[in-house]
């Protein structure tokens, strides 16, 4: 069993930056993927960006060149760093892990845990 808590989240303007953590805790297992997901109310889960098992990332069209993802192992920690946000970006941020894979997947099926969400808001 894993537990993930997000925080970072919170209100910021058009163009600003945030660095959402997202904090592991549990079990430990042999391999992992990680990722990103948000939820905007009245839509579906769209994925951000996943790390992959040797610690590369694959983002979205939406993040490329703007988000960011890192981790710290000795933490259990997962980051993702978002600049220049748009008011689109706002949103519901959520992390998950995907337990057994070397490859991650830009969408959220066969994620095994997630966490509870933080809350981004852009305003323009």
């Amino acid at each position: 069993q894993l537990y993930l808590q997000e925080s970072g989240g919170g209100p910021v303007q058009a163009g600003e930056s945030l660095k959402l953590s997202c904090v592991i805790s549990g079990a430990t297992y042999s391999k992992y993927c990680y990722a990103w997901f948000r939820q905007i109310p009245g839509k579906g889960r769209e994925a951000v960006a996943c790390m992959h098992a040797d610690g590369s990332s694959s983002y979205s069209d939406s993040a490329r060149g703007r988000f960011s993802m890192s981790k710290s192992d000795y933490a259990r920690t997962v980051y993702l760093q978002m600049n220049n946000l748009e008011p689109e970006d706002t949103a519901t941020y959520t992390c998950a892990v995907l337990l057994g894979y070397r490859r991650c997947r830009l969408d959220s099926s066969g994620y095994d845990f997630w966490g509870r969400g933080t809350q981004v808001s852009v305003s323009s």
